[in-house]
């Protein structure tokens, strides 16, 4: 009987196992002296793989396995381990090696969010010496470097990635092309000279052209789309059109036959609802050019006292109802661009839906029932908030916004938002050259939301560090008025996926602790610091408080710029406060700026010179207009609508963001700020 040490040959022979287990030893051993797939490949493996075959490889294929695991560490989230992997990288290398430890090294960058770095390290690659997988990879690198951020530069990334990638990323490409045009100024498009043989760039922006001289009327733009895929026809775009221009062919316009109207009829938010849904209905019946009425009494079962919490309501940035009020004559009318005229339509069946105590579920199904084709509401946000989890066919324009944005395809969603206003105003800020702002805002998750907002919008029109100073009550600011305001802040880490990174902090034990600021993220000093605009939240008392204090707070000559929100503008403001307020400008909607005298006469009688419940009243017959343009806004891109508070146009997830007109103080009398 043999050993069970021996082995049996096909002849029969015995082999010793000694010799079996080196046979056996030595083919294993060559595995991974070469790597599997190209150095410049996919890098599909992952990094665990790509680590132990570097461990176990000579040195003339270690280096290869080290890059692909870079990688992998990178795809796989692992930053840090990446970054320490490719430090390893042995310096010695090939060509085709050294190529790759730079692309490789861009991506890293990128990844860490050097961005500054990765832009220098990709201008020392020439992309005309790799392969079209890091073509691919060199292109997307330039891409995430500009951090959204569009420019010539980065439209050109995309057009020259484009034949690279194939399937969803081939989709991706075309409609971040799109974006990233559709994103650019008129002056910046008018400025672009491209070169000769840039054919599909001149398609790209002809496309634009169509789009922008026809987006206010989808059969106009049907018919423009289609002439310049005849006129194009090997463009990349026409054989695959942005998924936005997709849509653009396919559209329908939503039914408004019967319009439901989500509102709070009773409890405390009733006077809110009431507001909105006689703006509502006026705009629907064609009564908003009617001379204004003389003042009748308020109506007991209307006007109720608002709620404590406004804020709980839309109009979070409005002033104090309970303060006194007075002729808004004595605020005086600006010159601003015309109003879109709502649209009037006598066939349109509307029914009241009281959303007090009322689960939204069950009233969704109500008016499903009931043959709606489109909600107006809810209004307040704990319902607007229900709205994703409440599955319902129904178009649905929400009258608040959500805590977090979220696309869906039947629903729109438009508020009179504090957050809104402050992303205006740093647009704004912005487009008059302010670069270092101070944001004076009230302690707590209000100020806390309006802060964010802002510096979210800041960062991504390019601006950097955001400084926030929390304002208390007007008791405090009375005792403090001796002193000033002093021009320093913390900063305000942007969220927003897009902005730049900022100064990373330390988690220990599942507690993280902030970076301290840097010099440049805090001002020095009350006076000759680098803050040179100031954006005030507060009310038209509180404001009159803080001026003086924020001019205390300069000795030389020059002052930074202060900005208001609309919360300090109500009526009772008299000559005094308009020479006090010197300088200062703020953003308010439309219809008090100015636009329609008669019909602000008409809402300020109707509603006692309460502000608050004029805006609300502005809100409702916009509420209308974007009813009847609910498929516009939803699906054609950069449609707007002029309306009573703002002008008005919808993000890629139907939120409506609000262009507000600006106001000046002059000489104790209000000037419309120049575009």
């Amino acid at each position: 009987m043999p050993s069970s040490m021996t082995f049996r040959t096909r002849s029969g022979r015995l082999l010793p196992a000694i010799i079996v287990a080196m046979l056996l030893a030595s083919c294993s051993g060559q595995a991974p002296q070469a790597p599997t797939e190209s150095v410049q490949g996919a890098a599909s493996g992952s990094s665990d793989y790509y680590l132990q075959q570097a461990q176990q490889s000579g040195d003339d294929n270690k280096a290869d396995w080290q890059l692909l695991a870079v990688r992998a560490l990178i795809r796989e989230g692992k930053v840090p381990q990446a970054a320490e992997q490719l430090a390893k990288v042995p310096q010695n290398l090939t060509a085709a090696q050294t190529r790759e430890q730079q692309l490789t090294s861009a991506e890293v960058q990128v990844a860490q969010k050097n961005y500054q770095a990765a832009a220098t390290s990709l201008s020392q690659i020439d992309p005309g010496n790799l392969t079209n997988d890091q073509k691919a990879r060199y292109y997307q690198a330039q891409i995430d470097a500009s951090q959204g951020r569009t420019s010539l530069g980065l439209i050109r990334a995309y057009i020259a990635q484009e034949p690279l990638v194939q399937g969803k990323l081939h989709q991706d490409n075309i409609d971040q092309t799109w974006t990233a045009l559709t994103q650019m100024s008129a002056q910046d498009v008018n400025s672009i000279v491209i070169n000769a043989d840039e054919n599909t760039l001149q398609g790209w922006l002809d496309l634009l052209s169509v789009w922008q001289s026809n987006k206010q009327d989808p059969d106009l733009l049907k018919a423009g789309i289609k002439d310049w895929q005849r006129r194009y026809p090997v463009n990349p775009a026409a054989k695959t059109l942005p998924t936005q221009l997709n849509n653009v062919l396919n559209f329908q316009p939503a039914s408004t036959g019967k319009i439901a109207l989500f509102l709070p009829m009773s409890g405390p938010a009733q006077v809110y609802g009431n507001a909105i849904s006689q703006g509502f209905n006026a705009a629907m019946n064609g009564q908003l050019s009617q001379p204004a009425p003389q003042a009748t009494p308020a109506d007991p079962n209307t006007q109720t006292q608002p709620p404590a919490d406004p804020n709980a309501a839309v109009s979070t940035s409005a002033p104090d109802a309970s303060q006194p009020q007075t002729d808004p004559a004595q605020a005086q009318p600006v010159a601003t661009p015309a109003v879109t005229a709502p649209v009037a339509s006598s066939n349109a069946q509307v029914k009241v839906y009281d959303t007090n105590g009322q689960p939204l579920a069950a009233l969704l199904t109500q008016a499903q029932q009931d043959g709606a084709t489109l909600v107006v509401g809810p209004l307040l946000k704990d319902q607007v908030n229900e709205l994703s989890s409440d599955q319902t066919p129904l178009n649905v324009l929400a009258l608040n916004q959500p805590e977090t944005e979220k696309n869906s395809p039947n629903i729109c969603y438009f508020a009179l938002s504090p957050e809104d206003e402050a992303q205006d105003a740093a647009r704004h800020m912005w487009a008059e050259q302010k670069r270092m702002p101070l944001l004076l805002v009230p302690r707590g998750n209000f100020g806390d939301r309006i802060a964010q907002a802002f510096a979210n919008e800041w960062q991504k029109l390019g601006g950097q560090t955001v400084l926030k100073q929390g304002l208390g009550s007007a008791g405090e600011l009375r005792s403090s008025i001796g002193s000033g305001i002093r021009l320093t802040g913390t900063p305000v880490i942007a969220t927003d996926a897009a902005a730049p990174a900022q100064s990373q902090g330390v988690t220990i034990g599942g507690i993280t602790i902030p970076a301290p600021p840097t010099d440049a993220q805090i001002t020095q000093g009350s006076s000759g610091g680098a803050v040179d605009s100031v954006y005030v939240v507060a009310t038209q008392s509180e404001l009159t408080l803080i001026k003086p204090m924020l001019d205390l707070a300069v000795n030389g000559r020059v002052h930074p710029s202060v900005y208001a929100s609309s919360r300090s503008y109500q009526a009772g403001a008299g000559p005094d406060y308009r020479l006090e307020m010197e300088g200062v400008q703020f953003s308010d909607i439309p219809l008090l700026a100015g636009v329609n005298p008669a019909l602000m006469q008409q809402a300020a009688a109707k509603f006692g010179n309460d502000y608050s419940l004029v805006r609300l009243y502005a809100m409702g017959i916009d509420a209308w207009s974007l009813a009847n343009h609910f498929s516009q806004m939803r699906t054609l891109p950069g449609f707007q609508v002029s309306g009573s508070t703002g002008d008005l146009s919808a993000n890629e997830n139907c939120v409506i963001h609000r262009k507000l007109p600006w106001l000046q103080y002059r000489q104790g009398s209000l000037v419309p700020v120049s575009s």
